[in-house]
């Protein structure tokens, strides 16, 4: 138990020593300084590099993140989209087969193979 008791002690004040080291090492002027050089460089070469991509026309992870963001929120609304088409289709479908026990002839709308998207998808790829 007493070498228990030791090795948590010694733990405690390792701990407390480094604590203070650290505190020390952050007050120091010349640390602060050298901190926010550093940070201030960093920030300079990503303001460059940013310049540099959109003067040879590439898009910087600004670009990219908005355009996955943009992307996200197309493939919901599309989603959303065939959703309500596919919900659509079942209630015309729906009336298609009600409506000859009332004597009206009306033909049941075929579902797009592969959903809604799907047949949308292909007209776009063969436009380009």
């Amino acid at each position: 138990m007493s070498e228990e008791r030791e090795a948590k002690d010694l733990r405690s004040r390792g701990e407390e020593a480094l604590g203070e080291l650290a505190q020390a090492v952050l007050e120091n002027p010349l640390v602060g300084r050298a901190i926010r050089g550093g940070l201030e460089a960093s920030e300079r070469a990503a303001a460059a590099q940013r310049n540099a991509l959109r003067a040879a026309n590439l898009a910087t992870r600004d670009d990219v993140e908005r355009l996955e963001q943009r992307l996200r929120s197309l493939a919901s609304r599309l989603e959303a989209l065939e959703d309500a088409l596919d919900e659509l289709v079942d209630r015309l479908a729906d009336a298609a087969a009600a409506a000859p026990a009332q004597g009206a002839p009306v033909q049941a709308p075929e579902r797009p193979a592969g959903g809604a998207a799907a047949e949308g998808a292909g007209d776009r790829a063969s436009d380009g």
